[in-house]
């Protein structure tokens, strides 16, 4: 076999399958390593997912593995698997920028405790992966280092905030990634880009080591090809954590074992509740054509598979967008003051006049933060002003009460809740640039889980007439995101034996202009 082939071979093949093969001394993490960071080198001028790849520094960390594993060390399932990390999450050693210029060429002098614990197990780390600037935005065009392009369509959005880790396993240049959901920046990329994306129940994966957006609605999880490799990615990642306050105790674990499970397809014993507002039967209003018919579709095969479907309604989550932007603007005003040119990242100094503080912060802030984080953040001031607090800040939050009680009930009588990921499939890039509304309303179905704290999935749906990927949003209720795998592999099973040739959706992504020929 060629070095190409090999390439081809190795970058294709899923994490599970990847561990298998290094377990067997099938492969070495070198080779699985290096076949990654030579398709990263061929297809990241077309895609652009990643902001930093260190190549030596990955190729050193497969070493030590191998070398462990030649000592017959005891290592984790998934050591010798490379990992890809959103720029979000701060890496000892390595820049972190996430996505911003004021953050341009700081190196963190520690790592986020999943870092850690993606270290442990032996994963080594291909790169930081683009996003838009501090997570604000639906389409990762808002970073301060351009676009990603989505590798499905190189002239569509790949999804936002987490386009380039979404797009870095689109376009097989990592099998595995590492994103973080604050309104849905993991489960709408993976949507667009056939994908699987996971938010899991807040508080179980650690925030510590996390570029904070919004404290109370960030968390970080797993992205994947599979369902499967989600779950074993998960497991790594998660668990208690006694440096993150908002920490939940007890271990992640099950979450594999739930998604071989559900492998079989089989639901007999499984409720299933359509969302009624997140379009549900008769209520699709802004949702495209083709996902409103994916999705009844999938909730066809469910029943065929033996679960019980049933509509439910949560009449809260018609005013979550509201809520969810008046939230989360709120909270990044405050967590973004850090950024003031005095400590670290950028500082730039007035052209003319005297060099105070405020003068220095407001040039620093005028040349560091881009559009959108302008915007949101005059928004939260706002909002958090004296004179309007109670009537838009408070608000807002007795409106995240009613969403948390309308799960609570819909929980009550159904084991999991579905919905379309994403209202429409990936659009044009630049075609929503200016028109932030319009951008907002693409979370529209993934914010309300954030605001209540519960875990969610999405799974690969089908794909649109252009040929273009649909999601399947799957949400549990809190701690319970092993029904998430169990249901999810359910799904995939379930779709990919639905599609012409049983070929798995992943299987039907164009090959991208710029690849190395086989």
């Amino acid at each position: 076999m060629s070095a190409t082939e090999l390439t081809s071979s190795l970058t294709r093949r899923t994490a599970a399958d990847l561990a298998a093969l290094l377990r067997a001394g099938d492969v070495s993490a070198v080779e699985v390593a290096t076949a990654h960071l030579d398709r990263i080198e061929a297809v990241e001028p077309a895609v652009h997912a990643f902001l930093h790849v260190d190549r030596e520094d990955t190729l050193a960390q497969a070493r030590a593995v191998d070398a462990e594993r030649a000592a017959g060390g005891e290592l984790h399932e998934l050591a010798g698997v490379p990992v890809a990390v959103k720029d979000v999450v701060v890496t000892r050693g390595t820049p972190t920028t996430a996505g911003s210029r004021i953050l341009e060429g700081w190196v963190p002098p520690y790592d986020a405790t999943l870092v850690t614990r993606l270290r442990a197990a032996g994963m080594p780390m291909l790169g930081k992966t683009n996003m838009d600037e501090f997570a604000m935005g639906s389409s990762t065009e808002h970073s301060g280092y351009g676009p990603t392009h989505n590798p499905w369509d190189l002239d569509r959005i790949p999804g936002g905030s987490g386009g380039g880790s979404a797009a870095a396993l689109a376009a097989f240049e990592a099998p595995l990634a590492i994103g973080t959901d604050t309104g849905g920046s993991i489960r709408q990329p993976a949507s667009v880009t056939g994908t699987v994306g996971v938010k899991p129940t807040y508080g179980s994966v650690s925030r510590y080591g996390l570029v904070a957006l919004a404290s109370s609605l960030d968390q970080a999880g797993p992205c994947a090809r599979t369902v499967l490799d989600a779950a074993l990615l998960h497991e790594v990642i998660g668990g208690h954590d006694p440096l993150d306050a908002t920490s939940l105790t007890g271990p992640a674990a099950g979450y594999a074992d739930a998604a071989r499970q559900g492998a079989s397809g089989d639901l007999r014993g499984v409720r299933v509740g359509v969302v009624r507002e997140l379009g549900g039967s008769g209520h699709e209003a802004g949702f495209q054509r083709e996902v409103s018919a994916a999705f009844r579709r999938t909730v066809e095969l469910l029943e065929g598979a033996g679960a019980e479907v049933v509509e439910v309604s949560c009449p809260s989550f018609t005013a979550a967008l509201a809520a969810y932007y008046l939230i989360l603007p709120a909270e990044a005003s405050s967590n973004l003051a850090k950024f003031d040119g005095m400590r670290f990242g950028l500082r730039v100094e007035p052209v003319e006049g005297p060099v105070t503080a405020e003068r220095v912060m407001a040039a620093t802030r005028g040349a560091g933060f881009g559009s959108e984080v302008k915007r949101r953040i005059i928004l939260g001031t706002y909002a958090l002003s004296a004179g309007y607090y109670d009537a838009y800040y408070g608000s807002a939050q007795k409106v995240r009460t009613l969403i948390q009680r309308d799960f609570a009930a819909a929980f009550d009588a159904v084991d999991v809740l579905v919905s379309p990921t994403a209202p429409t499939t990936a659009f044009k890039l630049g075609e929503k640039l200016d028109d932030p509304l319009a951008m907002y309303l693409n979370d529209v179905a993934t914010i309300p889980a954030n605001l209540a704290g519960v875990p969610g999935i999405s799974v690969p749906n089908g794909l649109d007439d252009a040929g273009l990927p649909i999601g399947l949003q799957i949400l549990a209720p809190a701690r319970a995101d092993a029904r998430l795998y169990r249901v999810g592999a359910a799904v995939e099973h379930l779709v990919t034996a639905d599609r012409p040739g049983s070929a798995p959706i992943i299987d039907s992504i164009p090959a991208i202009p710029t690849e190395v020929a086989p």
